[in-house]
């Protein structure tokens, strides 16, 4: 068996640790209560009505990343999964209810046995002490039929919108009655179920719970690892989707008609509702984005017809490490105050502001930006005024003798790539020299402009050579080109200088430098000087000098030749640094 690993020190410790960091995170916003695992929101309204909330640790952000103005007031922190003690329940109310004064307090519970009783039981106490307490259990999960009773229905992801309906309607003004009325029938017309890859490994474990295998997920897998529905083979974000939305409609919502009560759909076509993608610890945002995408497709098919108007994506009611996610929908049809409610603002320090779709109109993101289109037409380019005479014929034959020589020289330089590097940078080096030699045949590299000129270069580098010197090259010739284009007008010193500006851009973009073992250790020199000189031969001269100091040096930072050691790399020139001095004394003849 593997034994897990966690970001922890001492798991006995490790929620008072885990309270600890919260309130460094939060220096201005929690507070901890003495002697207890309960944190306080450091400001709340007075005199309204005072939520808590909490239950075991390892659910977070719930229930400490929920407090703030508009929504909790306390979090009881109970243990690892374990419900936190009567008596700091008790503490907690007494904490909040100096703001109270009869305004009163509000427990929101999830519908597990020790919760129950142990808020029960605080809420008894709060109310013999004189403390307004009332309590509300939230029960949304569908995973379980309705016969399996009063424990079947857990609570999970949908607590955190009774939370957030129930604070702003506190916050609001109004009083406890209301308040739980409006938690209750939030309760009401929601429904939640999860789908996990993995069970929970909790802190402290001596193994990794294994339960489910890597081809098994589990639909209705509970937040602290409890079996859930039915297992199944892995599935598709889709189908995933399918499953969990056709269960929350049928488990649907009890609703009392002439006296009766009746279980109806959850949602039926055309009802507006809020969804909830809650991440269950462990899984990617990537993941959870695509989940909310087919959550949202499947609900707004033809099969639903619903209109998801907000949809909240992200960690709310997690099971620490757990691979899953839930979905929760609240049925929010007809109901404009919940509505009000959930958008009202919050100072809750997990709390992220919904985007509202307002319904009847299409989504703005619907509609894509149009792309900008630029026609690639060489003719559209900036050509100021070219001063160097018989630029044309003399840049023709330059390009030709270059192009010549390194197609002659490609024996030697895919000898020194056999030894210094992968073995094609002579070929590479050819087959950009053929198609440059071919395009100066067929007339399709205009030569009477140095910006058309070194456009067409990077045009025909760009579809014969590859790799990652055909990519630098090619960015070194577009940077000729682009520089010059700015120029006022163009004579030997603006093309010196934009050639300069072109093996920066090498080096900028590739990364390496004189000393990297590469081309730059041939094109830096030559460049620096052909500007101070404006003289081919000189910069000739210096790109042949430092394509031999490459042979020299012992270690290599960029490249192929970065993977080798000394004794591979000693006496060798690095072939692309060799391919440019070739190339520069050829032209400079």
């Amino acid at each position: 068996m593997t034994k897990p690993k966690k970001i922890i020190n001492n798991p006995s410790e490790s929620v008072d640790e885990f309270i600890q960091g919260l309130l460094l995170q939060y220096p201005n916003k929690l507070v901890k209560l003495q002697n207890h695992h309960v944190l306080l929101a450091s400001s709340t309204p007075q005199n309204s009505v005072q939520l808590i909330s909490g239950g075991g640790s390892g659910h977070e952000p719930s229930h400490a990343g929920w407090l703030g103005t508009g929504m909790l007031s306390a979090a009881v922190c109970g243990g690892i999964f374990a419900s936190p003690s009567v008596s700091s329940i008790l503490a907690a109310i007494r904490a909040v209810s100096k703001k109270t004064c009869a305004s009163g307090v509000l427990l929101v519970i999830k519908n597990y046995t020790g919760d129950r009783l142990n808020f029960g039981m605080a809420a008894e106490k709060a109310n013999q002490e004189g403390i307004p307490t009332q309590m509300v259990v939230v029960a949304d999960d569908c995973a379980l039929p309705r016969a399996k009773g009063i424990t079947g229905s857990r609570g999970v992801a949908g607590t955190v919108l009774v939370h957030k309906i129930a604070g702003a309607a506190s916050d609001s003004g109004r009083d406890l009655e209301q308040v739980l009325a409006l938690a209750r029938l939030t309760c009401s017309r929601m429904g939640t179920l999860g789908v996990a890859m993995g069970s929970v490994t909790v802190p402290g474990a001596d193994t990794i719970n294994d339960r489910l295998d890597e081809k098994t997920i589990e639909i209705g897998l509970g937040i602290h690892g409890e079996a859930g529905m039915k297992q199944s083979p892995l599935l598709t974000a889709d189908e995933m989707a399918r499953e969990m939305i056709d269960k929350i409609q049928s488990h649907g919502r009890v609703e009392e008609r002439d006296g009766t009560k009746t279980v109806i759909p959850l949602f039926e076509k055309g009802d507006e509702v809020v969804v909830l993608v809650n991440n269950l610890g462990g899984t990617s945002n990537f993941e959870m984005s695509i989940l909310a995408r087919s959550t949202v497709k499947l609900l707004e098919s033809e099969d639903f017809g619903a209109k998801a108007t907000r949809v909240l994506v992200g960690s709310f009611m997690t099971s620490f490490d757990m691979h899953g996610a839930s979905i929760t929908i609240l049925n929010v049809e007809n109901q404009p105050e919940l509505l009000e409610l959930l958008d009202a603002q919050t100072e809750a320090v997990a709390w992220t502001t919904t985007d509202v779709w307002k319904t009847g109109t299409t989504r703005p993101s619907a509609n894509e930006v149009p792309e900008v289109l630029v026609e690639n037409d060489a003719s559209l380019l900036q050509k100021p005024p070219l001063s160097v005479e018989g630029f044309p014929t003399i840049a023709g034959a330059l390009l030709k003798k270059a192009a010549a020589k390194i197609v002659e020289s490609e024996p030697l330089l895919t000898k020194y790539d056999t030894i210094v590097g992968d073995g094609d940078c002579g070929i590479t080096m050819k087959r950009g020299a053929t198609e440059i030699q071919e395009r100066l045949e067929k007339q399709i590299i205009p030569l009477d402009h140095p910006v058309t000129m070194f456009d067409a270069l990077a045009d025909a580098i760009s579809a014969s050579m590859g790799g990652t010197s055909g990519v630098l090259l090619e960015l070194m010739f577009r940077k000729i080109s682009s520089t010059l284009c700015r120029a006022e007008s163009i004579g030997t010193i603006e093309l010196c200088e934009s050639f300069r500006a072109g093996v920066e851009a090498v080096s900028l973009v590739g990364g390496a430098q004189v000393g990297s073992r590469t081309m730059l250790d041939a094109l830096v020199p030559a460049a620096s000087t052909l500007v101070e000189t404006q003289s081919l031969t000189e910069a000739a001269t210096k790109a042949r000098e430092g394509a031999v100091s490459t042979s020299a040096m012992k270690s290599a930072s960029a490249g192929r030749s970065n993977y080798l050691n000394e004794n591979s790399l000693s006496g060798t020139p690095d072939p692309g640094a060799e391919a440019v001095a070739i190339a520069l004394e050829a032209i400079s003849d």
